[in-house]
């Protein structure tokens, strides 16, 4: 079953610099990443209780050429210094996951293994199973399971994020992200079919539409001029706003 957004994936040329941007104009800290040896890119990571924000550079471009999601990021960073890369979504059964969304027509791929080197040795290991080709204006879109024996997604390391204080005054949770798309009826289906999350109309209005994962929506918006991106965040004692790294950011106060 699908439980979550699990990560969105942001293509950095600098991540130091863009978590450091973050945390100045919207008070969220970086508090992991690593690298990924075999594929040519590293991040850092900004968690948001379980799932986060991964601000991905690339330190080897010929490695990164041969990975599918390490040519994504290098062709982005290709034209711009930062952009809006992917997104991934949860689930707590790949191997189901994957048969059923198959049964049904997908041709998402067979799951496969990936881990990530954390500066202090231990390794992130993680399954996930994807589409055959990346959408080129859904980004990377694919389906991963933690390992939960490996760093990060031990009970331990959850229970101590789900407490993790930001600099904006509190705990910070991912609420949604809303892709600008051209085509609506082709990226619905195309979400629909590959990933398995079915949409419905959004109480926004002007024909958005919405998919529920856990407790997040995944919104699609009609594309229009200049109109990045948007990640919806929970958090912190005030409302907060800002347009970085081709995206743009919002935080909505929690009360109380």
């Amino acid at each position: 079953m699908l439980t979550a957004i699990d990560h969105v994936i942001l293509a950095s040329a600098d991540p130091d610099l863009a978590v450091a941007q973050l945390e100045q104009e919207l008070g969220l800290s970086a508090t992991g990443g690593g690298r990924h040896e075999a594929q040519g890119t590293f991040n850092r990571l900004i968690w948001l209780g379980d799932s986060y924000l991964e601000l991905m550079g690339v330190f080897d471009r010929d490695l990164a050429a041969e990975s599918w999601w390490g040519r994504h990021v290098s062709g982005l960073l290709d034209s711009s210094p930062a952009a809006y890369a992917g997104l991934a979504l949860a689930s707590d059964d790949l191997q189901a996951d994957v048969a059923r969304l198959r049964a049904q027509g997908a041709p998402i791929g067979e799951p496969t293994e990936g881990e990530r080197r954390r500066a202090d040795g231990e390794f992130v290991r993680w399954s996930i199973a994807r589409p055959p080709d990346v959408d080129h204006e859904l980004g990377l879109t694919f389906l991963i399971e933690h390992d939960a024996s490996a760093a990060e997604w031990r009970a331990a390391d959850r229970e101590a994020r789900a407490v993790e204080v930001h600099p904006l005054g509190g705990p910070a949770r991912l609420a949604r992200v809303e892709l600008p798309v051209t085509d609506m009826r082709r990226s619905m289906m195309r979400v629909h079919r590959d990933l398995g999350v079915a949409f419905r109309p959004s109480l926004a209005g002007g024909g958005a539409r919405d998919g529920t994962v856990g407790r997040q929506t995944l919104r699609l918006v009609r594309a229009a001029v200049s109109r990045p991106p948007t990640i919806v965040l929970r958090g912190g004692p005030q409302n907060r706003e800002a347009q970085l790294l081709g995206c743009r950011f919002m935080i909505d106060a929690v009360s109380g």
